[in-house]
């Protein structure tokens, strides 16, 4: 490999604005090589192709060097987790086991179960979140570096009109029907008797502890917690305010080795035993029990939707503080109930959208809220959603009538790119980088 000494004169930002079709291509047999180095951190040959993969997947311009932009976004990412450990920037491992839950969480949801997560991935669930871990600490600490080097940066209407002029006009992309909708979504929730099912059944469970029976064997059981339940129900350190209130105010009061009582928080009814507590930071372990709706519960849910429909529809409340207040899909809720796409725009192709939500729109006009449309989630239940159809944009070729949020977005993203390239100008004498000499034709970090 040879050792580079000349930085990048420009950072190229891989940018959500150019989406073009892309050609088909051919790949050979990959055999995985070091590519790159940044101090004690390389880039595989595989991590290159999954990443050009990617970048195709999403239907991004694909330029004659894309593969040497992507190997450079890939280079200049190394290079702040190395510079990180320099500049003593740090990311707790509690923070990192926070964010892996949830992602965990989320994927268990689309697939069903664990069992399906790991006949999925090929893997157990303990090597898939160990793997995860160190991907979701160098993610996190990318974002911090980015952040602390890009804050408070903005763009004015002039420099978004100017970057776009400066696009030549056979390269600015076409864009397909794109449309503003937007969803509340009612999870039908267990009511009295079923939560009391749930918590009689946690204080047998409890009983057989305090009888004898193994804690970890009866979470392996019952729990249906899909990131503690295969690991016996432990559960790492967390610090207040990153748990439920009602588990936090439980096992802060708690003796180690004690076994509380049943609790009841958003998620379920919990059965927690202290292990450890450490100043404000506690490490237990818990069996979790989700109470299933009844029939009743689920009827209500839909009586909910259509009564919330009729104080739309009278203007009482909008559609946006709605979804905000009562949705129960927090992927769409905090946008006012607006589906996005990949670049955070409320406009979406009607190709990226859940094709029973595209259906259903297509039976709709603009302007109308649905009544209450029975949907089958990830896990097999039944949830209930209204959909309101804002917007049509017919196919068209990007403009700073139709597309600026877009166009800003980009012009952003371009004059962040500019500011890591200075950052990596300053930075680069601080750490030791090698390309490897088949990437030459690249010029990669060339001034």
């Amino acid at each position: 490999m040879k050792r580079v000494k000349r930085t990048c004169s420009r950072f190229i930002a891989i940018s959500a604005f150019c989406l073009m079709a892309i050609p088909a291509f051919s790949q050979d047999v990959v055999i995985d090589k070091i590519v790159a180095k940044v101090d004690d951190f390389i880039i595989l040959k595989s991590d290159l192709e999954k990443a050009y993969l990617e970048y195709l997947s999403r239907g991004e311009f694909r330029g004659t060097n894309a593969r040497c932009q992507i190997l450079e976004n890939l280079v200049v990412n190394k290079m702040l987790v190395a510079k990180s450990l320099i500049d003593s920037v740090e990311v707790a491992d509690e923070e990192v086991q926070s964010m892996l839950s949830q992602k965990i969480d989320y994927l268990v949801s689309q697939l069903g179960t664990v069992e399906e997560l790991e006949r999925y991935y090929g893997k157990t669930m303990e090597q898939f979140e160990e793997e995860l871990f160190e991907l979701e600490k160098e993610k996190l600490i990318i974002q911090r570096m980015q952040g602390e080097i890009t804050s408070d940066l903005k763009v004015s209407p002039a420099e978004v009109k100017r970057f776009f002029n400066n696009i030549p006009r056979d390269s600015l992309p076409y864009f397909s029907t794109e449309v503003t909708a937007a969803q509340i979504v009612k999870i039908p929730k267990a009511g009295k008797e079923q939560i009391d099912k749930a918590r009689d059944q946690l204080n047998d469970i409890r009983a057989r502890i305090v009888a004898g029976e193994s804690f970890e064997a009866l979470a392996r059981q019952y729990s249906e917690d899909p990131g503690s339940g295969s690991k016996g129900g432990q559960l790492p350190f967390f610090k207040r305010g990153d748990l439920a209130p009602e588990f936090e105010a439980t096992a802060m009061t708690m003796k180690p080795g004690e076994l509380s009582r049943p609790v009841k928080t958003d998620f379920g009814m919990h059965l927690i035993e202290l292990q450890e507590r450490r100043g404000n930071t506690f490490r237990s372990r818990h069996i979790l029990l989700i109470p299933k709706p009844s029939q009743k519960d689920i009827e209500s849910s839909q009586d909910f939707l259509d009564s919330l429909r009729r104080e739309i529809l009278r203007d009482s409340i909008k559609f946006e503080d709605a979804a905000k207040e009562y949705s129960d899909d927090q992927m769409t809720s905090d946008n006012g109930g607006f589906f996005t796409d990949q670049s955070g725009s409320s406009r979406v192709p009607i190709d990226q959208l859940d094709p029973t939500i595209f259906f259903t729109l297509d039976t709709m006009k603009v302007g109308t809220v649905s009544k209450p449309i029975p949907f089958q989630q990830p896990d097999g239940s039944t949830a209930f959603r209204i959909l309101y159809y804002k917007d049509k944009v017919p196919p068209h070729q990007a403009n700073l009538k139709q597309d600026y949020q877009r166009i800003a977005r980009a012009t952003l993203e371009s004059k962040k790119a500019k500011i890591l390239n200075e950052w990596f100008d300053s930075a680069r004498g601080d750490v030791y980088i090698e390309i490897d000499p088949e990437y030459n034709s690249c010029n990669l970090l060339a001034q």
